[in-house]
């Protein structure tokens, strides 16, 4: 199935694996590149050695296209852009809006730039600054999300902007890839699918919660970083939803606590750390504790296993997703439905 998705990408299917802090390493990016999607490795949670590692393995593993997802604000953004160039990865993304400097440094070196973005407004911004595409997530899709729904989103950004849009948000199987194309997007971009495979590096139990799911157990929550943060109901978003400001406050210092342990980092660190993550939100000092320590709060669950502890993003598609095929097998049960799909609208 080709679109302006798979001919700026490569890939031979309009299908991109979202990269997931944590979940998004070697093994996942490789199975879903290998299979025909573009898998995108999450990068932030790496260091620079660690990225160039990955990406050694990733290559590997496949000769397919693939991707890595960058930090337009990381302090390090542009060493992380010079590794890409030196690697000859295929694809950028960003979840923040880039500089127009680094787009131009990875367009100038023949890498793609896909941007993801949560509103018109800001679609059209990147889209001037010369990116490539959009990943446009709507309401429904897990992490750090907007309030408008991705049929109502998706129409907008492509009727506003004249480059490749991979919809998000809400999208698990074939007909979903049908109606999205049908808005006008190029493919569709998966995040929580691609968790729930096996070849996903999450701990059995916290895919077994995941699929027990239904979608009133899916939820977007304030309470951890003071932004709206789509995931799984847990013991820890529990507590921190019935909690006053103190009791707020002691739940956070006693989570930031362990996870300072595990992270090496100074409680200095953490306030800098928390602050910087704000956005220019009103946080309070739960929130700028909590904020600090979020990636590690999604290290507890989909590294360590930690269900009770950890932050588990969630798309609302987890509420009807019941298996744990490979990234082969969605992809083509996915494209088969797709054609099926297409074959039986009336002619």
């Amino acid at each position: 199935m080709a679109t302006a998705l798979t001919a700026l990408t490569g890939v031979r299917h309009p299908i991109v694996q979202t990269g997931m802090g944590w979940v998004a390493g070697p093994r996942l990016v490789s199975a879903a590149a290998q299979a025909g999607a573009l898998g995108i490795l999450a990068s932030a949670t790496m260091t620079t050695g660690q990225l160039r590692a990955a990406i050694g393995e990733v290559r590997s593993r496949t000769d397919r296209p693939f991707g890595v997802n960058l930090r337009a604000d990381a302090g390090d953004a542009a060493d992380r852009v010079g590794i890409l160039v030196a690697e000859k990865v295929r694809v950028a993304s960003f979840a923040l809006a880039p500089s127009r400097e680094l787009i131009a440094r990875l367009k100038d070196a023949g890498v793609v730039v896909i941007c993801s973005v949560g509103a018109r407004r800001h679609a059209e911004k990147v889209a001037a600054w010369g990116a490539d595409a959009v990943i446009v997530q709507g309401g429904e899709g897990g992490g750090h999300t907007g309030s408008v729904a991705t049929t109502v989103l998706l129409p907008q950004v492509v009727d506003a902007v004249d480059i490749p849009v991979i919809a998000a948000g809400g999208f698990f199987d074939g007909r979903g890839l049908v109606a999205a194309l049908a808005y006008g997007a190029a493919g569709i971009a998966m995040g929580t699918r691609f968790l729930l495979t096996s070849d996903s590096t999450v701990p059995p139990a916290v895919q077994a919660r995941y699929l027990a799911a239904q979608a009133a157990d899916i939820t977007v929550t304030r309470k951890v970083d003071g932004l709206p943060h789509r995931m799984l109901r847990s013991e820890l978003v529990e507590a921190l939803e019935r909690s006053g400001r103190v009791a707020a406050l002691l739940t956070a210092v006693r989570h930031a606590a362990s996870f300072r342990k595990l992270s090496g980092l100074s409680w200095a660190q953490m306030v800098r750390d928390g602050l910087a993550m704000r956005h220019g939100k009103e946080l309070t000092w739960s929130q700028v504790l909590l904020a600090a320590n979020t990636p590690m709060l999604l290290k507890a669950s989909m590294v360590d296993g930690r269900t009770d502890l950890g932050v588990m993003a969630s798309g609302q598609v987890a509420g009807v997703i019941e298996d744990l095929p490979s990234c082969a097998e969605l992809v083509e049960r996915l494209m088969a439905e797709a054609r099926e799909a297409l074959a039986a609208l009336p002619h």
